[in-house]
């Protein structure tokens, strides 16, 4: 793997964590993600793994030798899941806070992954300042929902970076993707269904022309609240829909569908 900057990932072995035992801190956590044995240090309060990350690495189509960037990667938790569902060779992940950055770091350290995973304390927006151009495979993008006047905003800082994006947040996401994407190559998001119009655009005029999109709804008889997109570099506009997906049959059951995406029945057998 290779990279035009020297990752943060690169810096936290070489400076602090030579031959030291990774562990979480006292206001941290390690949670099993019950997949290939990956584990995911987060912190008690602040920032942690949502169902997001969870329908996006699920529905994400990226071929076993993908190179992939995650724009804003946050703990690191879609590199992790990819990973294990086998899905990417080398993953590149950008997270703007730095105290994120360090703990996904420490997270690929933990799983035996520093060679596959390298994580950037860098603004998404700019990875195409630090990756050379048309190398990426995929990129993956669990952003921001928040927008400036639309939401009230979260009074943890981390948490208001983490939710809370800028005037033109995807707008820079989507330029710097379509220079790091290689020809015919797909961008996959998570966002909220109320405005996946507005992302569908911003898509378009990047020439990361959307292509497959499927609505997520917390019951049957409920207004979808999500949809997962992908997008494909410099394609024909041909929009496809998938069958939706339903996560709770009713309060507090799954749908057997997100059994399977969990991976909740292997977990049984």
């Amino acid at each position: 793997m290779c990279g035009l900057r020297t990752s943060f990932l690169d810096m936290l072995i070489k400076y602090e964590n030579f031959g030291r035992t990774i562990t979480p801190g006292q206001d941290e956590t390690l949670d099993d993600l019950q997949l290939g044995g990956l584990k995911l240090i987060q912190k008690k309060k602040g920032f942690r793994l949502s169902m997001d990350s969870v329908l996006l690495a699920d529905f994400a189509r990226i071929s076993g030798k993908a190179n992939v960037a995650d724009f804003g990667t946050g703990t690191g938790a879609l590199p992790l899941l990819l990973w294990g569902r086998k899905k990417g060779n080398a993953f590149y992940g950008f997270e703007i806070q730095k105290e994120l950055a360090e703990t996904a770091a420490r997270t690929m350290i933990l799983n035996g992954l520093e060679t596959r995973v390298r994580i950037y304390a860098d603004d998404a927006g700019a990875a195409d300042h630090i990756l050379p151009p048309n190398t990426l495979d995929a990129i993956i993008c669990n952003p921001p929902y928040g927008e400036p006047g639309s939401s009230v905003l979260n009074p943890s800082p981390e948490l208001m970076v983490s939710r809370h994006q800028t005037t033109d947040t995807i707008r820079r996401y989507a330029k710097a993707a379509y220079v790091l994407l290689k020809g015919k190559g797909r961008i996959f998001f998570v966002y909220p269904c109320a405005k996946m119009f507005n992302l569908m655009q911003v898509m378009h005029e990047a020439h990361l022309e959307p292509k497959r999109f499927r609505l997520v709804y917390p019951y049957a008889d409920k207004p979808a609240n999500l949809v997962l997109i992908e997008g494909v570099k410099d394609a024909k506009p041909m929009l496809h829909s998938m069958t939706p997906l339903i996560i709770f049959e009713r309060e507090g059951c799954l749908t057997n569908e997100l059994k399977s995406v969990y991976h909740i029945n292997d977990q049984l057998e």
